[in-house]
């Protein structure tokens, strides 16, 4: 098959790798342009570019990928089938009709729940202990074409936002591989999702990860595992001190008014929560670098009674 392979983010690369190491001939790869990164915010490729540009495979980089001239830019390369991988840009009717076999997008969350740009941190966020990749048939709905094929990876009870990632790009990849071989020998089987099950996973801002002490001890600590390492949990530190980055927490029994260090004895605060309480492990202070709660302790003269915004 020729196939039009779309994605921009580091989740992309590995299904990009198992494309491009099978019998079907990548003929294109779309991805976003250079975008603005670092301090200095240098124009800087994609990780997708970076890699089809490596293997000599042709790159478009559209602003708008449903343009009319785009469109027919894809056309011309007579895809059977486009691949969706982490792409950014929603593409509509124009393209989901331009390949006869279809496009086909690998989704890193169980579908129907968790459609959106995060499922991978909100699925932790929310408290899952199993999660996976869901491999469909795209339309003109976010997230919301039949589904082709599943696969469920358990959520370790410590995993960070950053480790599930790094599974889920690798298990993604296995789907797609094999999904495409099923393809190209015959048809696949469809199943609509049923939308009273779904669930959503919205694009991350930094204000998410601001801590709400009013919440769960439980709860708060989903989310320091979430978002790391992006955007970061973060609260105010006492003291005038500026904020304080969270990285890694234990839940512990113990009770007070929410946001109040209720002990500074052992290995990183102990900070009360809606209910439970929340020992900080590992921190970051404001233009430091990232230490063990044992040693901000020793660097600062906490005391219990004191409050964390």
């Amino acid at each position: 098959m020729r196939i039009i392979f779309m994605g921009s983010a580091d989740l992309s690369c590995p299904s990009l790798e198992i494309l491009l190491a099978g019998e079907d001939e990548v003929v294109a790869v779309v991805t976003q342009p250079d975008r603005p990164k670092g301090r200095n915010l240098k124009l800087s490729p994609s990780p997708v570019r970076v890699l089809a540009g490596s293997r000599g495979i042709a790159v478009l980089t559209p602003e708008r990928v449903n343009a009319p001239d785009v469109i027919n830019a894809l056309r011309e390369l007579k895809p059977d089938l486009v691949v969706v991988v982490a792409y950014g840009q929603i593409l509509k009717r124009e393209i989901l009709e331009l390949p006869p076999r279809g496009c086909l997008n690998i989704h890193t969350s169980l579908l129907p729940k968790y459609r959106g740009a995060a499922p991978i941190q909100w699925a932790i966020a929310g408290g899952e202990k199993v999660t996976g990749v869901t491999a469909m048939f795209m339309n003109e709905k976010m997230d919301a074409g039949d589904i082709v094929f599943q696969s469920e990876v358990k959520i370790a009870d410590d995993e960070t936002g950053g480790m599930l990632h790094d599974r889920l790009a690798h298990e993604a990849a296995m789907l797609l591989g094999s999904t495409v071989g099923r393809l190209r020998v015959g048809a696949v089987p469809r199943q609509v999702q049923v939308e009273s099950d779904v669930t959503f996973a919205p694009k991350l801002s930094k204000k998410d990860g601001r801590i709400d002490w009013t919440m769960r001890a439980d709860q708060i600590y989903n989310r320091i595992r979430a978002f790391n390492p992006w955007p970061c949990c973060f609260c105010e530190a006492v003291e005038g001190s500026g904020m304080l980055r969270v990285l890694k927490s234990r839940v512990e029994e113990a009770g007070g008014s929410p946001g109040q260090i209720i002990d500074v004895s052992a290995d990183g605060p102990l900070v009360a929560a809606g209910l439970g309480s929340l020992r900080l492990v590992e921190v970051q202070p404001e233009g430091r670098k990232v230490m063990s709660g044992a040693d901000y302790l020793r660097g600062h003269a906490l005391k219990s009674g004191e409050i964390l915004g």
